[in-house]
């Protein structure tokens, strides 16, 4: 039998590279009984969010504190009754990840969270979506106290600052820790009797609120709350910390200093799923309303309007609606493509991505096609996409886009490849046109995204109302280990 940490990270879809993908999802239930399995489901709702390993943390008296971790589904590893007997009680915490750009292909079983740490007042666990970016600088000084690092994660780092913290109480101890924290957090932890969710000062990254029965749940997304039954109460305020027990109910702190919220936009775009609710809208309708902001903005002559799927879809149909063109399932996703090619053959990686999608022929031939998207990353799905359009027989490809060009990375959670490898970096609209081989390609403004997101008046220039760093270059909490490293921020020029 092999060694956990020998097994092979599971990754999804290996063709897709071609994506951001989140990192992660968190989620934590307090007060019901065999609250792991509650959790599990929830993780479930939220695997679309980290689809490479999973992880949960429970606590019962009779038995203190327990863990799973595996890589994979959740639904292939803690579906299982022998594994969820295992973790019992009536709290609970759970994870999933991907994996990060610096540790893709190289995590271990000791890599996943959630964490858990033995304090002088009790244990602690906790799992964190987001990313510091002044780990490395943290990292150095707490290796230097003495701290002894179990994982590659900068999600760790937050242990060790608890640790080292004079506070009486782990809540304390979490606040003095987080206040050492630059970067992106929304945190779901607990302790023997206390679930706890926290979110930076910006609100970066999504963490909400619900009601299950008499119990409480923590989750990334309100899909996940939708799973389990849970009633939808408020977001976590960005800036706040939410501390719950049976004995005393819900308490909330403001621990950090408040500061204008900046919101991922991307989550609207692409991150959170369809039918989740962020800042109180619908995210399936804030995708239609991009699309219908599309054909406002990049009208063409066309016969069909096609969605990539699935990520294009809502978007489309906002395009066709707005615009009177048909919209028709141009290309249909293979859905059952998960588990089928772990370790592919050089003749299957050539396939590509017709793995996972293939064209309606009788549908495209002979036809002027409008293709939805999301985002073009580095632009290679977007070539290859277009050879299976025009193989097919279509008469003339449109590429429309429902984001603006992604030309920066993320360093506040997400997966982005360095900046060089962003086509938008050193391309424009026209040159990514001609790179890719359409007749025409064009994004939303960055404009036409935040009127569709909500903000009649565009973005405001002066302080933009989210975090759009990965279009603009405008960074609200300054990436300082990549800056140490090199990484030049926009010029004025820029």
């Amino acid at each position: 039998m092999r060694k956990l940490s020998s097994v092979k990270p599971f990754l999804a879809h290996p063709f897709d590279d071609d994506k951001l993908k989140e990192e992660c999802g968190v989620y934590g239930v307090i007060g019901t009984r065999d609250a792991a399995n509650f959790v599990a489901l929830g993780l479930h709702a939220l695997q679309h969010r980290g689809q490479e390993a999973g992880g949960i943390v429970s606590y019962a008296p009779e038995v203190g504190f327990s863990s799973a971790r595996r890589f994979g589904y959740v639904r292939d590893n803690f579906t299982k009754a022998s594994l969820m007997e295992t973790l019992p009680g009536a709290l609970a915490i759970g994870h999933v990840r991907y994996s990060t750009a610096g540790s893709k292909g190289n995590t271990q079983i000791r890599d996943v969270q959630p964490f858990f740490g033995e304090f002088a007042m009790g244990g602690a666990a906790i799992a964190h979506n987001g990313n510091i970016t002044n780990a490395e600088a943290l990292r150095k000084e707490l290796i230097e106290r003495g701290s002894i690092f179990q994982s590659h994660s900068d999600s760790e780092c937050i242990i060790h600052l608890m640790a080292r913290s004079l506070q009486r109480n782990i809540p304390e101890r979490m606040k003095d820790a987080l206040r050492r924290v630059e970067g992106a957090f929304s945190v779901v932890a607990m302790t023997r009797t206390k679930l706890i969710g926290v979110r930076d000062p910006l609100g970066v990254r999504p963490l909400v609120l619900g009601k299950l029965g008499e119990g409480w749940v923590l989750s990334s997304e309100t899909c996940a709350l939708d799973i389990v039954g849970a009633e939808f109460i408020r977001e976590v305020e960005p800036g706040e910390m939410v501390v719950i027990s049976e004995a005393e109910g819900l308490q909330s702190f403001h621990p950090f200093e408040r500061v204008k919220p900046r919101f991922c936009i991307f989550e609207h775009v692409y991150f959170s799923r369809p039918d989740s609710i962020l800042g109180g809208r619908s995210v399936y309708e804030t995708r239609r309303q991009i699309g219908v902001e599309l054909a406002r903005e990049a009208p063409v002559d066309a016969d069909l309007v096609c969605p990539v799927p699935d990520s294009g879809t809502p978007a489309a149909i906002g395009y066709s609606q707005e615009s009177g063109i048909p919209y028709a399932m141009g290309i249909i996703r293979n859905q059952y493509m998960g588990r089928t090619f772990i370790e592919p053959t050089e003749q299957i990686r050539n396939m590509g991505v017709r793995l996972k999608l293939n064209v309606n022929r009788a549908l495209i031939r002979g036809k002027r096609v409008i293709l939805v998207d999301d985002s073009v990353v580095r632009g290679t799905t977007s070539l290859k996409i277009k050879e299976m359009i025009l193989d097919a027989g279509a008469a003339e490809v449109h590429f429309r886009i429902a984001s603006p060009p992604t030309a920066w990375p993320c360093f506040y959670g997400v997966d982005t490849p360095e900046r060089e490898k962003l086509l938008a970096s050193h391309m424009s609209e026209d040159e990514m046109r001609d790179h890719i081989g359409v007749d025409s390609l064009k994004f939303i403004s960055l404009d036409g995204l935040y009127r569709a997101v909500g903000e009649s008046g565009g973005r405001d220039a002066r302080t933009p109302q989210y975090c759009d760093a990965c279009f603009s270059g405008d960074y609200p909490v300054k990436p300082a280990d990549m800056i140490e490293k090199g990484f030049a921020m926009k010029t004025a020029a820029e």
